[in-house]
C-alpha cells in the first residue's frame, strides 16, 4: 500500500498515535460500526502502541496484528522499510514530516516509527503456569519502566512466565513495552483475578483463596520478598531445591501488603552491604532471577 502523507494533525486516522489514552486504547472501536477494532480470533479487544523498529519486529515475529503504521517519511525507504513489507496489504501506513508528527505524538520520534497492534487475547492463569517452573508475581507495580524492566530480566534469565495483580501497570502501556525492548511479547504472562479469585475458582473447584493458595494449588511454593525478621537470604539453599518457586515482588515504596507476606511459604531477602536495605524493584527482581533461575 502507498504511504499516506498526513497534513494535519486533525486527521482522525492518526489520532490513535497521539490522542487517546491508554485507557482508550484498550477500548477503541470502529467509528463508523461501533464493532471493536480488534476483533480476529487470536486477539483480544483494543489496541496498543509499539514504538521503534526493533521492537515492531518482535511483535510482528510474535505474530501479534498490525492495525497501522505511523513513521517519519525517511524512514519509509530506511529504518522502516523491511516492516512496511511484512504488513498485510489492508494495513494503512501513514507519514508526515518531523515537526508534524512530534506535534501529534507530543515527542520527537527519535526512532521515527510507531505501530498500532492488537492487545492480544492472554492465556488463563492456569495455562501460563501449567509447563513453568520459575514464575514471578508482580504484586501493584504501578511504574511503567520498572513493569518493562521486570519483563526485560524475566525474559533474559529464565523466568518461565509473569503474572500480574489487577492493581500493578498494564504490560503493553507504551513505555512499558519500549521499556521491555518487547520482551513482553516473548513472555508469557497474564493478570491474577481479583481477590474473589471467583474465575479461578470455577477452573479448579476451589474456594476463593489469596496468591500464594491459588499458586500452591498448581504446584509452587511461594517467596515473598520482603524485609521482616524472619526473612531468609536469597542464597538459602532450600529455595532453590525448590522444583517449582513462584516470586512475588512489591512496590519498593510500601513494598507487598502483610496479608501476601503471611501467606507465602517463604519470606526472602537480598543480603546486603553499606547499610543499604532496599532496591529498586527491577533491580531486585533481576538479582532474584539470576540466583533462583
Amino acid at each position: 500500500m502507498k504511504p499516506i502523507v498526513i497534513t494535519s494533525l486533525d486527521d482522525a486516522r492518526v489520532q490513535v498515535f497521539g490522542r487517546l489514552t491508554e485507557a482508550q486504547l484498550k477500548t477503541c472501536r470502529d467509528a463508523t460500526t461501533g464493532a471493536p477494532i480488534c476483533q480476529v480470533q487470536s486477539s483480544g479487544e483494543g489496541l496498543f502502541i509499539a514504538e521503534s523498529p526493533k521492537v515492531i519486529r518482535v511483535a510482528l515475529d510474535a505474530g501479534l496484528q498490525p492495525v497501522s503504521l505511523l513513521c517519519e517519511e525517511k524512514h519509509i525507504t530506511g529504518d522502516a522499510s523491511d516492516i512496511i513489507c511484512r504488513l498485510p496489504d489492508d494495513v494503512p501506513v501513514y507519514t508526515g514530516e518531523r515537526q508534524l508528527l512530534a506535534q501529534l505524538t507530543g515527542y520527537t520520534l527519535t526512532r521515527g516509527v510507531l505501530c498500532a497492534m492488537c492487545r492480544p487475547q492472554l492465556p488463563t492463569v492456569e495455562d501460563v503456569c501449567q509447563d513453568a517452573r520459575r514464575i514471578v508475581v508482580i504484586h501493584g507495580v504501578c511504574d511503567t519502566t520498572n513493569i518493562g524492566a521486570i519483563f526485560r530480566s524475566a525474559a533474559a534469565l529464565g523466568i518461565d512466565a509473569v503474572l500480574l495483580t489487577p492493581d500493578s501497570c498494564d504490560p503493553l502501556n507504551r513505555r512499558a513495552v519500549r521499556v521491555s525492548m518487547g520482551t513482553v511479547f516473548l513472555e508469557p504472562w497474564t493478570w491474577l483475578p481479583d481477590a474473589s479469585l471467583s474465575a479461578f475458582s470455577s477452573v479448579t473447584g476451589c474456594a476463593a483463596v489469596g496468591t500464594s493458595s491459588l499458586l500452591r494449588h498448581l504446584g509452587f511454593k511461594t517467596a515473598a520478598m520482603a524485609l521482616t525478621d524472619v526473612s531468609i537470604p536469597l542464597d538459602a539453599p532450600e529455595l532453590k531445591a525448590e522444583p517449582r518457586l513462584a516470586l512475588i515482588m512489591g512496590t519498593e515504596g510500601d513494598g507487598l501488603p502483610h496479608s501476601a507476606i503471611a501467606e507465602a511459604d517463604y519470606t526472602v531477602r537480598i543480603p546486603m552491604q553499606h547499610s543499604v536495605d532496599s532496591l529498586n524493584v527491577a533491580a531486585a527482581a533481576a538479582v532474584a532471577f539470576w540466583e533462583l533461575r
